[in-house]
This record gives C-alpha cells, sequence and structure tokens, in this order.
C-alpha cells in the first residue's frame, strides 16, 4: 500500500508538472515577443514527458531485468531500487527478501541432492538403469567395480556375464528379486536381481539392483554340510567306540581259549578278529571325515610361484603314482606372484596331482598331467590341472565335491570337498571340465 501510495503521488506530481509546463508552453505561443519563453517551456515539456515516462517505466524495465536473471537460474542477482524512492524500496525489500528465500532453498535442494547422490554412489547395491530404448548405464560404484568386462552399452553387451543375465537386464516385468548366475572373472556366481521403474526426466527406466549373494550361499552350504558331518561322525563314534573295545576284548579272551584243536573256536575267533579290524577301520574312517567339519582358516599373504611350484612338484614326484609320468608346468608370467595360503593351495594342489596321475594311469598312452598356472584378467590367478585319463561323467560333475562321494574303490570322497572348502574360503571357485587331452580339468580361480 506505501509503494501504490507513492507511485500514484509521484505520477499525479509528474502529470501536473506536464499540465503545467504545457500550458506554459501554449501561452507562450499565444503571446508575442516571447521567444525564449517558448524554448524553456518546450524544453520543460520534453522533461515532463520525460520524467513521467522514466517514473511509469523504470519499474517494469528493472523487474523485467530481475525476472530473466530469475528465469535463467541466476539467483545472485538482487532487485535494486531501495534509494530510488517511490515506494521502490519496499519493493526492493520484498523482491529481495523473497530470492533469499529461494537461495536458501536451492542451497537446501542442493544439498539434500548431493547427499541422495553420495548414497546412491556408495551403496555396496550395483545398481543399473536401463531406459525405453535398452540403453544401459552403471548407476553407483558398485555396479562399476563388479561389471569391468563389458563393452558398449546396449543390453547385449552385457551377454559378457552370462546371457540369463543379460537377458534379465531387458526382462520388462517388475516383481520380486530372482536368483540369476552370473560370471565374474570365469568365476560363476549367484546374484539376487531385482528392479523398479521409476521417473526420470520426463520419462521411465527401469532401475535394476545386482547384489551378489554367492558368498553369502557358499557360508550357508559349507556349514550345513558341517554341522550334518559333524552330528554324523559324533554320534557314530560315541556308537562304534564301546563296540570296538569289546571287539578286541573278545579278540584277546578267543586268541586264549584257542589252542588250535577245535575248529568252532577257532571259526569265532576269526570272526571276532575280524569284527575288531573292521570296527577299527570304521573308527579311522569316521576321524578322517571330521577334518572336513572345521573351517579352514585362511592366512593369505604374498609368495613367488615358481619356487612355491618347484617345492610342490617334488614332494609330487617322490609320491608312487608319479611312476612313469609325464608332468607338463607352465607358469604365466615366469615372475608370477600369488596372494593366498600357500601351505593349504599346496594342499589342495597335491591332492589334484594325484588324483590327476591315477586318472592318467588309466590312458591308453602315455600318462600326461598338466598344471599351468596364470594370472587373468581381473586380476586374480587360474590355476589349471588337467590330465588325459579318461575325464570325469557328464552326470558326474556336479557330485565329485560333495563330502563323501567317490568313485575310488579306496576312496574316502574327503579329497575334493575339502579342496572345494579350501577354495571357497579363499573367495574363489573351483570346477571341473573336459580337459584339450580329452581327459579332466580341474580349474581354480583364486
Amino acid at each position: 500500500m506505501a509503494f501504490r501510495r507513492r507511485f500514484d503521488a509521484g505520477l499525479l506530481g509528474w502529470v501536473a508538472v506536464l499540465l503545467l509546463c504545457a500550458a506554459a508552453l501554449m501561452l507562450s505561443l499565444q503571446t508575442e515577443g516571447l521567444g525564449a519563453a517558448r524554448v524553456v517551456a518546450g524544453l520543460a515539456v520534453g522533461g515532463a514527458v520525460a520524467g513521467l515516462w522514466r517514473h511509469v517505466s523504470r519499474t517494469n524495465l528493472q523487474l523485467a531485468r530481475f525476472v530473466e536473471s530469475i528465469r535463467f537460474g541466476d539467483l545472485s542477482q538482487n532487485f535494486g531500487g531501495e534509494s530510488q524512492g517511490s515506494g521502490f524500496s519496499e519493493v526492493a525489500a520484498a523482491l529481495n527478501e523473497a530470492i533469499g528465500k529461494l537461495r536458501d532453498e536451492r542451497h537446501s535442494l542442493s544439498d539434500a541432492s548431493r547427499f541422495y547422490e553420495a548414497v546412491l554412489d556408495d551403496a555396496p547395491t550395483a545398481l543399473l538403469i536401463v531406459d525405453a530404448e535398452g540403453r544401459v548405464e552403471l548407476g553407483n560404484k558398485a555396479a562399476r567395480r563388479l561389471l569391468v568386462r563389458h563393452r558398449g552399452v546396449r543390453i547385449e553387451d552385457f551377454g559378457e556375464y552370462g546371457e540369463t543375465f543379460a537377458k534379465s537386464l531387458g526382462d520388462a516385468t517388475v516383481g520380486r528379486p530372482r536368483l540369476v548366475p552370473l560370471m565374474i572373472d570365469n568365476i560363476p556366481q549367484t546374484v539376487l536381481v531385482g528392479a523398479a521403474i521409476v521417473h526420470r526426466l520426463g520419462g521411465l527406466v527401469r532401475v535394476v539392483a545386482v547384489q551378489p549373494i554367492q558368498t553369502e550361499l557358499n557360508a550357508v552350504e559349507i556349514a550345513a554340510q558341517s554341522d550334518l558331518i559333524r552330528v554324523l561322525t559324533h554320534e557314530i563314534m560315541n556308537s562304534m567306540t564301546p563296540v570296538t573295545s569289546l571287539a578286541h576284548t573278545a579278540a584277546a579272551l578267543m586268541m586264549k581259549v584257542d589252542e588250535g584243536n577245535n575248529d568252532d573256536i577257532a571259526d569265532a575267533r576269526a570272526a571276532v578278529e575280524t569284527l575288531a579290524r573292521r570296527a577299527d577301520g570304521l573308527m579311522h574312517f569316521v576321524e578322517t571325515y571330521r577334518q572336513i567339519s572345521r573351517a579352514p582358516k585362511v592366512d593369505a599373504r604374498p609368495f613367488a610361484t615358481a619356487p612355491w611350484v618347484k617345492e610342490l612338484v617334488a614332494i609330487f614326484r617322490a609320491s608312487d603314482v608319479s611312476t612313469d609320468l609325464e608332468l607338463v608346468v607352465d607358469i604365466i608370467p615366469d615372475d608370477l606372484v600369488m596372494e593366498a595360503d600357500p601351505d593349504l593351495l599346496f594342499q589342495v594342489l597335491i591332492n589334484l596331482l594325484r588324483n590327476a596321475a591315477e586318472a592318467a594311469g588309466q590312458a591308453a598312452g602315455k600318462p600326461v598331467v598338466s598344471l599351468v598356472i596364470a594370472r587373468t584378467g581381473g586380476g586374480r590367478t587360474t590355476v589349471e590341472v588337467s590330465d588325459n585319463g579318461p575325464g570325469v561323467p557328464e552326470s558326474l560333475k556336479q557330485d565329485v565335491f560333495l563330502p563323501f562321494f567317490t568313485t575310488k574303490d579306496s576312496g574316502t570322497g574327503v579329497g575334493l570337498s575339502l579342496a572345494r572348502q579350501i577354495v571357497l574360503a579363499h573367495n574363489g571357485s573351483i570346477s571341473v571340465g573336459n580337459a584339450p587331452s580329452g581327459g579332466a580339468m580341474f580349474r581354480l580361480v583364486i
């Protein structure tokens, strides 16, 4: 109201001045001999018109410039006019207060935006953004760390990690998260994939969350197996301990009464001694399995591969299964440094080499075992043990790492199960496939 009163008063004042100047000009024009007065009156009329125009238009011009700066997002400008009178101080104060609130709100929104961007970027779950045209954007650091092998931004480019995973990115349905296989550095993993549809820049995009859970699944599986084995071995040993003791006592008593002149007593003695030996064998069998119920403790550290392999080969050559066997060893590069627990990994490889040697012994020609250790592109180390034996049947490839499973007459089913526990404790993987020579190839990624 103060601005309006001042503006109206100023407007009336300038109109009054203009009318007076116009009247003076008309009077000078009607009176002879007032040429100088005509000039002065004309200038006064022009000045009054200019003052009136300026009074009416300066607010609009200043407001236009102010609004234009806001339209282009420049909130650093203030509305000048505090000292121009005619109510401009009230207008300036109101507009400057408004622009101050806008600046504060922008700062608040900017801070909130930076916070949510930081939360999104540092979230532990990998987030991928898929637009309507099938372009895929890695949305945060976790995604950029997890998916580093592909080239391109199309869905089909993500086939590098498995066709099932790429298909899950293109699936338009949004529902409950599902388990999807994913290949990372040639290590098969299981990931939990979920999706949501959100608005961005006026369009709809799919945000796909990818959560690797293979480590958790491995831990649960190993824990379940360990618990089962621990319970079974405990119950079996509790039951067999008195049976074994009684069998040995009975065998000792039978030996005392067997004087060699009674066939029935001799047969009974032989039966009791056989029972005692089998009881000892069963106790040894159960005690052997107790070792895989304890999770291996990994002491990972860097070590030079070449001297470590040299010692491994020497121990392997000292075994009876390496007779007349050709062992091919290749380390890539020659100065490769591995980071793992050398003692546990030594145990894994000596078992794999012995298994390979036994399988190669069934080859039609000369038995050959190969050991290849190489650095992969992802910074991991690949270890391959292969032979030219009969190989592992396709139907058994999923079973060879299970506890108690063995295809050998004298096998215990401990070696490969324990090897898998050790490899998984390194956050690695172990798998069996076909070797180029036709036999089996066990592949470790550490």
